[in-house]
């Protein structure tokens, strides 16, 4: 399966330790993300439209109501590379 850039990009930056924090409205509906790399900036690649398209194809999830991270499909779909970027 192809994955786009905006998705490699996404998924190797969580693969080296990033995670992506949700925003919930009154409903527990997702209103807004923020993508975190391991050092701690924020990075705005990940908008909700990309957030939802991980999430449906299984690449991301949450454990325990924490941060979404990389899951072993997601793992297994990104190219290993130096920088992705």
């Amino acid at each position: 399966m192809d994955i786009s850039k905006a998705e490699q990009r996404a998924l190797h930056l969580l693969a080296q330790g990033g995670r992506i924090l949700v925003e919930k409205d009154d409903r527990g509906h997702i209103v807004e993300t923020s993508t975190v790399t391991r050092d701690g900036w924020f990075w705005g690649g990940c908008n909700l439209a990309l957030f939802r398209k991980l999430k449906r194809r299984r690449y991301i999830s949450s454990k325990a109501g924490g941060p979404y991270r990389i899951t072993r499909l997601g793992l297994k779909r990104v190219r290993a590379q130096l920088n992705n970027c």
